[in-house]
C-alpha cells in the first residue's frame, strides 16, 4: 500500500533536486511522445537540448539563447516577488504587451524625430504600460476582494484585443499599403533596442535582465523588504504582526511583475520583433511562469531556467525545421515541464510510504 507522509519540515535536498527531476521526467515522457509522432525519440531529444549548444551552427544559435532567455527572465524575476509573497499574478503575458504598446506608441510619436532621449522614454512608458496594466487586478484585490489570478489573467484576452487593434488602426503603418503592423522601430536609430556587440545577441532586454537578476537576490537575501515578502508569503498573520501592510505588499509586488513584464515587451517589440503586429506576442508571460517555478523562485535559479526555457525554443524551431516536429508538441513538451515539477514538488513537503517498508 502506497500512502503520503507529511514530513517534519521541507527536504533541502528535495527542493535542490526537483527541477532535475522534472527536466529527466520531461525528456523521457517527451522522447515516448516523440516516438508515438513518429521521430526518432533519441534525435529529437538531441536536437531540441543539445544541437544549439554543440552542434556545427552552434556560433549563429547562441546569440539566440540570449534573445529568446532574456524576456522570460525578466518576466520571471518580476512573477517571484509576487508569488513569494502570495499574490498570484497570472496575467503577464497582458502586462507584456502593454508594455509593448506604450513604449512602441512613444517612439512612433517621435517619427522621424532623431534623439538619444527617445529610447529612454520608451523604456520608461513601456515599464509603465505594464505596471499600470497590473494596477488593475491589484486595486480590485485589495479595494473589493476580487481574485488577481482571474482578473489578471482575463486582462490578457483584453490586452489581446487592444493589440490587434492598435495594430490594425492607430498604429498601422502609413506607409504600408494598409498591411497590419506599425513602423519598423529596428530600422529607426533613436527608437530601436540594437545589438550593444555585434552577432552577440546582447541587447538593452540582456542588460536589464542581468540587473534584475541581480537587484532581486540583493533585495530578497540581504534588504528587510525581501523578508517582509517572504514573511507575507509563508505565514501573513506573522506579517500582519510585523507591521507588513497586506494592501500595500499585493501592490507592491503586482507592481514590480508588472513594470519588469511591461520592460520585456518594449524591448522585444524595438528590438527582436520590430514592430507591433496582431501576432507580436508569443507567449512569453505563460512561459515565464515555468520559469519562475523551474527556478525555485530564486533568481540565480530562475536566471538558469531561463536559459533551459530558451533552449526548448530555439531547440524546437530546429526541430521543427529538421525533423517536420509540429510545434504543437513543443509547446506540449514546455507543459510537460511544468505539470512534473508540480508533481515532484510534492516531495519536498511529503515522503511516499510503501507498505510496512521503505519511504522516499
Amino acid at each position: 500500500m502506497i500512502t503520503l507522509e507529511k514530513r517534519a519540515g521541507p527536504s533541502k535536498a528535495w527542493a535542490l533536486v526537483t527541477p532535475l527531476v522534472a527536466v529527466a521526467l520531461t525528456m523521457i515522457v517527451g522522447g515516448i511522445l516523440f516516438a508515438a509522432l513518429g521521430k526518432n525519440p533519441f534525435e529529437t531529444i538531441r536536437t531540441i537540448f543539445l544541437d544549439p549548444l554543440f552542434s556545427e551552427f552552434a556560433w549563429f544559435y547562441r546569440p539566440q539563447l540570449l534573445i529568446k532567455g532574456a524576456p522570460l527572465v525578466l518576466i520571471a524575476i518580476g512573477l517571484s516577488f509576487g508569488f513569494r509573497a502570495g499574490v498570484w499574478n497570472i496575467g503577464a503575458e497582458g502586462q507584456y504587451i502593454m508594455g509593448a504598446i506604450c513604449g512602441a506608441a512613444v517612439g512612433l510619436a517621435f517619427h522621424p524625430m532623431e534623439s538619444r532621449l527617445i529610447f529612454p522614454l520608451m523604456v520608461l512608458a513601456g515599464a509603465f504600460g505594464g505596471w499600470a496594466w497590473a494596477m488593475i487586478p491589484g486595486v480590485l484585490r485589495v479595494k473589493f476582494g476580487t481574485n488577481e489570478i482571474l482578473v489578471s489573467l482575463m486582462l490578457v484576452y483584453v490586452a489581446e484585443q487592444l493589440l490587434a487593434s492598435m495594430a490594425l488602426g492607430a498604429m498601422r503603418n502609413p506607409e504600408g499599403m494598409g498591411f497590419p503592423g506599425s513602423r519598423n522601430l529596428a530600422q529607426y536609430p533613436s527608437a530601436a533596442n540594437l545589438e550593444l556587440i555585434k552577432d552577440s545577441g546582447m541587447h538593452w532586454g540582456v542588460v536589464a535582465a542581468l540587473i534584475a537578476v541581480i537587484f532581486a537576490y540583493v533585495t530578497l537575501s540581504r534588504h528587510i523588504f525581501g523578508f517582509q515578502v517572504r514573511l507575507a508569503g509563508q505565514s501573513p498573520r506573522a506579517a500582519n504582526f510585523a507591521g507588513v501592510n497586506p494592501a500595500g505588499m499585493i501592490l507592491i509586488c503586482l507592481g514590480i511583475s508588472g513594470a519588469l513584464a511591461g520592460l520585456a515587451g518594449l524591448f522585444e517589440v524595438a528590438g527582436p520583433a520590430g514592430q507591433i503586429s496582431i501576432d507580436f506576442n508569443v507567449g512569453y508571460g505563460f512561459t515565464a511562469i515555468i520559469v519562475a517555478f523551474l527556478g525555485r523562485l530564486h533568481p540565480i535559479g530562475i536566471l538558469l531556467a531561463g536559459g533551459l526555457m530558451a533552449l526548448t525554443y530555439i531547440g524546437g524551431e530546429i526541430a521543427q525545421s529538421n525533423l517536420g516536429l509540429p510545434g504543437a508538441a513543443i509547446q506540449l513538451l514546455q507543459g510537460m515541464l511544468l505539470f512534473f515539477l508540480l508533481a515532484v514538488d510534492m516531495l519536498t513537503n511529503y515522503r511516499i510510504k510503501f507498505g510496512k517498508g521503505g519511504t522516499v
